[in-house]
């Protein structure tokens, strides 16, 4: 407990809850959870407390700075305290582990007039008593705070609207600080007090991975990387599929909701991260992975030239039939990006032939199974006998499929499926998922639906950070009542990389670029951008005429392409 003890006529105990009250006056989040407050029914005894994870242990900190800024001196104390509790041994791995509470500076200081004292807790997870730390809280801030500064130095998003540009820069925090250090090596994991120390084929694979290859960060591609090493493992002559997540430090895996598609997700991602990441050693290392599942897919597809797969990434919350769009839509982009990156890995033209005319033949498909009209609008059904609108439809125009994008287009932002917290997972219902949501945003953009897609982007973005349940992008609700998942906010990000700037990766050093910037607005910028095998800036301007000035800066030398509304441009750097 925290006890101030002070008197102008001598000295007294006081519960410092009690006699001496906390007033908030302002909270501040920027990686470090910070709360400042008064004390005392004067106010002059000031409170600054924050929280934080250690960078590089497993602990967490608060921090208590106590300021006087009366004429009287003041006396304050923390109590010692050091908790130790426990885990069952039969819910441990590798040991019974403790979780350790424990004082920091702890004792009674005397605080002059103008002067500060300080104090902290630790919360530490150990295996050991030789494990606990003994901490300085300072050092670990100021580490935490570098970290923090490095993430948000690479790919600096700079539009005429801050609410836009503060998300981006909350959700590059999120998506990337969710990464362990496991024995199998670093780990992206959702987190949200459940998922850690595993990989799944759609959070990381999919949603997160491709977003770190843009971001460039370097503990980000590492777990990126040791991801697909992960799930390659499982590969096998006889094409049984991969688990769909990696649990327990890779020690264990989870397959226990079907096919989700699980193939196509890791095709898809891989490919994708390949091509941005810019590095051919590393897209040797993924190809395999890539190539089998490819194959994988090839020998799903059924009878109608859609690929098989009895659930999708819902794992059969909601029905999704024996084959579903998601599915078929991630494998036609997987077999688009394996047909750039088998050129640049000198993959036989007989094999790229294969992918291209695969690639033709499923898009095809795609009109054929899945293209329906549904509850009036033309789009997409989302299995054999839906005939209600779902979010997943979108997932078409994320790919590049624009066949029915008005009708598509109209149907999410219809009152059928746009809720107040953003897409309905199925129409008429009150569950949501961001990642469907943050999915349909980004192909909206994609689809050249600009203003549309901003005045929504807009309210979603102001309802996620200045809402209820702030800062990030969440997984769902009602189930897990709005988590903080952190893939999610990956492809919050990927909705300005691949939706408003348009960067599809076509090579290790070239993407093909289809600016989509807002009537309102008059320039926006990627800054720092650490990808494609180089660093650079894209700055999009709109000229005098109405056409838009792309300007690539790598170093001192400079590149400016002129782009029509909608037209595709080849960036190579």
């Amino acid at each position: 407990m925290l006890n101030c003890l002070t008197s102008s006529s001598g000295v007294y105990d006081a519960s410092w809850q009690d006699d001496y009250p906390e007033k908030v006056i302002s909270i501040r989040h920027k990686g470090i959870m910070e709360i400042f407050s008064e004390l005392g029914k004067d106010g002059s005894l000031k409170l600054h407390r924050s929280f934080f994870p250690s960078v590089d242990k497993p602990m967490a900190i608060e921090k208590f700075v106590f300021t006087n800024t009366s004429k009287q001196p003041v006396k304050i104390e923390l109590e010692y305290m050091s908790r130790e509790t426990r885990t069952p041994i039969e819910r441990s791995s590798g040991g019974q582990h403790s979780f350790v509470v424990s004082t920091v500076d702890d004792g009674a200081k005397t605080v002059n007039a103008g002067d500060s004292v300080q104090f902290a807790i630790t919360y530490q997870a150990i295996n050991n008593k030789n494990d606990f730390i003994i901490a300085n809280a300072d050092a670990e801030e100021s580490a935490r705070r570098h970290r923090v500064a490095e993430i948000q130095s690479h790919l600096v998003l700079q539009t005429p609207d801050p609410i836009l540009n503060t998300m981006f820069a909350f959700a590059k925090i999120r998506a990337v600080e969710s990464i362990y250090k496991t024995k199998g090596g670093l780990m992206h994991g959702p987190g949200g007090l459940r998922y850690y120390a595993a990989i799944w084929a759609n959070d990381e694979a999919e949603y997160v991975n491709p977003f770190f290859a843009f971001l460039g960060d370097d503990i980000a591609v590492k777990s990126a990387m040791n991801a697909y090493r992960m799930f390659a493992a499982y590969m096998n002559p006889q094409y049984n599929p991969i688990p769909s997540s990696i649990i327990a430090e890779g020690d264990a895996t989870w397959h226990g909701a079907g096919d989700r598609g699980d193939m196509a997700m890791i095709a898809y991602g891989a490919a994708r991260f390949s091509l941005a990441y810019g590095n051919k050693d590393s897209a040797k290392v993924l190809w395999p992975l890539i190539e089998w599942c490819l194959e994988y897919l090839h020998r799903k597809v059924d009878k109608h030239g859609v690929v098989w797969s009895n659930k999708d990434e819902l794992e059969g919350r909601f029905p999704s039939g024996d084959a579903n769009l998601n599915t078929s839509s991630l494998y036609y982009d997987a077999l688009n990006s394996a047909v750039f990156l088998g050129k640049l890995l000198g993959q036989p033209s007989q094999k790229i032939r294969l992918y291209e005319q695969r690639a033709k033949n499923i898009r095809a498909n795609i009109e054929k199974f899945f293209g329906a009209t549904v509850e009036g609008f033309k789009t997409y059904r989302y299995y054999e006998g839906n005939d209600t609108l779902r979010a997943w439809i979108t997932t078409p125009l994320t790919v590049d499929i624009f066949d029915r994008s008005e009708g598509t287009i109209a149907a999410l932002f219809s009152p059928r499926l746009w809720t107040e917290d953003g897409l309905a997972s199925l129409a008429g219902n009150k569950t949501f998922w961001d990642r469907s949501t943050l999915y349909g945003l980004r192909g909206a953009f994609a689809a050249g639906e600009t203003e549309k897609a901003l005045r929504f982007l807009k309210y979603y973005s102001e309802r996620r950070l200045l809402g209820e349940h702030v800062p990030y992008a969440v997984e769902a609700y009602p189930e897990g009542n709005q988590r903080h998942l952190s893939a999610e906010s990956g492809l919050y990000c990927r909705i300005y990389t691949e939706g408003l700037f348009g960067m599809r990766p076509v090579g290790f050093h070239s993407f093909d670029m289809t600016p989509h910037m807002p009537r309102e607005w008059n320039k926006m910028a990627l800054q720092n951008i650490h990808s494609f095998g180089n660093v650079f800036d894209l700055d999009v301007e709109r000229s005098a005429r109405g056409q838009l000035i792309v300007t690539v800066t790598k170093g001192n030398s400079k590149k400016q392409y002129g782009i029509k509304e909608g037209e595709k441009k080849r960036i190579q750097l």
